[in-house]
């Protein structure tokens, strides 16, 4: 099952060290098959408040979403981002691709 790398990023001032991380940052995914599904893209927000932009990184499941964050390859690069874009990041599950939200809704209905 898919698990993806979510970033919600502030935006930030262009940055030599920022350009240098989204030239790195394919390199450090592609070994634990990991592709972008959504990249520095602006949100349209239809709740709430989202200021900056998100990224989306799948990969084949939670173990290689895991070890690319931990991996020295981008373990090296990370700080090119983070000094100068403030931002969550988060690691999660998918569902399967028959995931139905009613058989979840009744299991929390009889656990009530």
């Amino acid at each position: 099952m898919s698990a993806f790398a979510i970033a919600h990023l502030r935006s930030a001032a262009p940055h030599a060290d920022i350009a240098e991380y989204m030239e790195r940052i394919q390199a450090t995914m592609e070994p634990f098959g990991g592709w972008f599904r959504v990249h520095n893209a602006q949100v349209e927000v239809v709740e709430g408040s989202w200021p900056g932009f998100v990224v989306v990184i799948e990969f084949p499941g939670m173990d290689e979403a895991r070890a690319w964050y931990g991996s020295p390859a981008y373990r090296e690069i990370l700080p090119l981002r983070t000094r100068h874009i403030e931002g969550d990041t988060v690691l999660v599950p998918g569902v399967a691709a028959d995931y139905d939200a009613s058989a979840t809704a009744a299991a929390g209905k009889a656990a009530a």
